[in-house]
């Protein structure tokens, strides 16, 4: 994707003229942290080949943090928070940390939960909203899942949206989600700033598969990988204990194989992982089944990991009624897992190899987890940075990690195009070194 510094302007609601509450320091004098100075800016670019230097132009992203100045006063608040689509590790901890910043650190009494995603905001619903205080969330980050439920879709009903947040006199809207709630975040902010209303819109990433862009790492992410790890090691005991044993483990990834990648890097038992950005065939020389047998006739026992959207192209007979898109937009999948499976069987019962496949779909165990340590850091640190912006009439934005630097980019950018795996980039030789794997299970190369 092409962008330009002036792709990444954050929009605002006005001039910030309310003094801030916290007592933060505007130098590095002493041991106070500091606001984060306005103009301040990060590098997105920050690599570059020497042959290129002379014509090098920085791309600026908005640093994150604390403004001593905001727009909001915040004894006048009323904000709230939102989690849609599928679970991740970590909601409830973006719940707690969102609420004890607005309460502890700006003094917000007024806070509530949208439950059961978009659709709280629908008055044919008729649900609900869950008042939130610290005694409310105290302990919720102990639990996977959300304490306000989610669903998905609705994101398309941006007036009716609108409407309600108006008539409930919220100014301030966190959404937790992915790219199907950005896009309605998003949508939410236009309307809002179209109707001349004063409503900050602030969204912390949440995708298992990490595929937002120009965001690092979306939080829950490493609890779903460390969880899928553990379901390889299940499949690699399987694998040893019989004559010719397949482990084979599918795992989350729609378009994008990055939990499938790392949890391959991580394991360290993995010799084949098939994800969507890399093609391969079944058949032939340099197909997948005939490097399978070789790994399996050398060591007697073999471990693959598939992302359940690899391999799509191979599912000719799938029936196509189930793939009408779900209320998320997302393109249904056929089980690629079971169909890999099945092949493998039939493969090796022609070949005449006795052989075992052992298959294990952890899909919705490893995004129910509750939040490991380092992701729960990460939580409280992404709801700080989206009060802190929210506070300074911030809208339209996510909160998002670049460079371990927190930074606001513009939603719009976030989910104009999804973040894949590039088979030529470091992370994926890495999963080939570990592998051992060849570069490309195909009998002809492929054009892009």
């Amino acid at each position: 994707m092409d962008v330009k510094t002036e792709d990444f302007e954050v929009t605002r609601l006005g001039k910030c003229t309310v003094k801030s509450p916290l007592t933060l320091s505007t130098d590095d004098a002493g041991f106070v942290a500091n606001f984060t100075i306005n103009g301040q800016r990060v590098v997105l670019n920050n690599r570059v080949h020497k042959n290129d230097i002379d014509s090098y132009k920085p791309i600026l992203l908005e640093a994150a943090g604390p403004r001593q100045m905001l727009y909001f006063d915040p004894s006048k608040v009323k904000a709230a928070i939102v989690t849609c689509g599928g679970l991740c590790p970590g909601l409830n901890n973006v719940i707690r940390g969102l609420v004890y910043s607005l309460w502890d650190q700006y003094k917000v009494r007024n806070i509530i939960g949208i439950r059961n995603g978009y659709m709280g905001l629908l008055p044919e619903f008729g649900i609900e909203t869950m008042e939130l205080t610290p005694k409310h969330v105290e302990e919720i980050h102990r639990d996977g899942g959300t304490i306000l439920g989610s669903s998905r879709g609705y994101g398309n009903r941006t007036s009716d949206m609108v409407d309600a947040l108006e008539r409930m006199n919220i100014n301030m809207l966190f959404t937790i989600g992915g790219d199907g709630t950005q896009k309605g975040a998003n949508a939410i902010s236009e309307e809002a700033n179209r109707r001349g209303i004063k409503l900050a819109v602030v969204g912390i990433p949440k995708t298992i598969d990490n595929d937002l862009s120009f965001v690092q790492k979306s939080f829950g992410f490493e609890t779903a990988v460390a969880s899928a790890v553990e379901a390889v090691e299940s499949a690699t005991v399987e694998a040893h204990g019989t004559m010719n044993g397949i482990g084979l483990v599918k795992l989350m990834g729609r378009e994008s194989g990055f939990i499938a990648a790392h949890t391959a890097l991580a394991s360290g038992e993995v010799d084949y992982v098939l994800v969507p950005e890399v093609p391969f065939e079944l058949e032939g020389p340099n197909g997948f089944l005939e490097n399978l047998k070789k790994t399996l006739l050398e060591q007697n026992r073999a471990v693959v990991i598939i992302a359940e959207g690899a391999g799509q192209k191979l599912l000719e007979n799938f029936d196509k009624k189930y793939r009408d898109p779900d209320a998320s937009g997302n393109k249904k999948l056929g089980d690629i897992g079971v169909f890999i499976r099945d092949t493998i069987d039939e493969y090796f019962h022609k070949e005449n190899i006795p052989s075992t496949v052992k298959y294990i779909d952890p899909s919705y165990i490893i995004r129910s987890q509750r939040a490991n340590s380092n992701d729960s850091i990460y939580c409280s640190r992404l709801a700080n940075n989206a009060v802190h912006a929210a506070m300074a009439g911030k809208t339209g934005i996510l909160v998002s990690k670049m460079h371990e630097q927190y930074v606001h980019v513009p939603i719009q950018l976030a989910v104009a195009k999804r973040n894949v795996i590039e088979p030529n980039s470091s992370l994926w030789l890495g999963v080939i070194e570990a592998t051992g794997m060849p570069n490309l299970m195909m009998n002809s190369i492929p054009k892009k």
